[in-house]
């Protein structure tokens, strides 16, 4: 690849759009950081992805750089068919996206759009901490808990729906709480960074400035911190048996906000997890190395491997 050509590359979240300009090395040739306008609507939410694309297209033609492809990851439901995307945090019911940025940039150039946490994953997997498996799991702990599943070397989608561990039911009974998603007792309920901080509040009456805070109040002796980390462990421990039994992930790496707990939380769940296992195959756990780049890093690489693969097959930007 011509060192002076680049991707554009998004990564789309609920409250900030990190992004920039990547060549084909992964070297970041330019990054920046814009607001997610999510209080002003779905509508505004896109127009200002929108208007982040154009924009960056624009600096790379001003820098003296040729845009290959852009990459864009969001969170929701992806309909890679219709580039369609179903988002409850951003406000949008199937809407096309990826027809919006064809219209906004035009169609002689690749759009690849993509789940944000898959998009981590695939950076992880490429150039962090899951480099040389082939079974492996990337499980960002954040406001949400979702997962990117990389089974016999491939990414695995499901059609947009696949890796939605946070939603898988692990509290039963009167202690199951309601989930966003409309279920109950889901793992998301527990143990993501949000929910830690909610439980925190709602068993002492005191509110917190997040996990991080709640955290620190463990670190100092605080029995209730201590009391919902053990309950955030434990699910978390039932959510990593039950992957390892169904797929066999031979690495498991652990990002998000939590991950900055250290091994704080990783050696707890190497210990419970360990202590489960039978005869199935033990994953080491690890912490993600890429941290809030990883979304922008993975909508590059896969951009890039959208321009590979049109090169070698000859075809054309759809």
């Amino acid at each position: 690849m011509d060192p002076s050509e680049v991707v554009v590359a998004v990564d789309l979240g609920g409250t900030r759009m990190k992004c920039g300009l990547v060549a084909a090395d992964g070297a970041v040739v330019h990054r920046e950081t814009r607001p997610t306008p999510r209080e002003a609507g779905g509508r505004a939410v896109l127009d200002a992805l929108l208007e982040t694309v154009v924009e960056l297209w624009q600096k790379a033609t001003a820098d003296g750089h040729r845009v290959r492809a852009i990459g864009v990851v969001v969170p929701g439901i992806i309909d890679a068919d219709n580039g369609t995307v179903v988002a409850e945090n951003l406000a949008w019911a199937d809407l096309p996206v990826r027809d919006a940025l064809v219209a906004a940039v035009g169609a002689d150039v690749p759009i690849v759009l993509a789940h944000d946490v898959r998009g981590g994953g695939y950076a992880e997997l490429r150039q962090g901490a899951l480099t040389g498996t082939t079974n492996s799991l990337f499980l960002p702990l954040g406001t949400g808990i979702a997962a990117a599943m990389v089974v016999d070397g491939s990414l695995v989608s499901g059609d947009g729906y696949a890796g939605e561990l946070g939603h898988t039911r692990f509290i039963h009974g009167d202690a199951a709480e309601l989930c966003a998603c409309g279920q109950w007792g889901c793992l998301e309920t527990v143990a993501s960074a949000a929910a830690i901080a909610r439980r925190y509040a709602a068993r002492t009456g005191r509110t917190v400035d997040g996990a991080r805070e709640v955290l620190e109040l463990l670190a100092a002796g605080d029995s209730d911190a201590a009391a919902v980390w053990e309950e955030a462990l434990t699910v978390l421990v039932d959510a990593l048996v039950l992957y390892t039994t169904l797929v066999a992930p031979t690495r498991i790496a652990i990002g998000g906000g939590l991950v900055g707990a250290g091994e704080t939380l990783l050696q707890p769940l190497r210990d419970g997890v360990h202590a489960r296992l039978t005869f199935q195959r033990e994953p080491e756990i690890v912490a993600a190395v890429l941290g809030e780049e990883a979304g922008c890093l993975g909508a590059a690489l896969m951009a890039w491997d959208r321009v590979t693969a049109d090169e070698e097959s000859g075809e054309q930007p759809a």
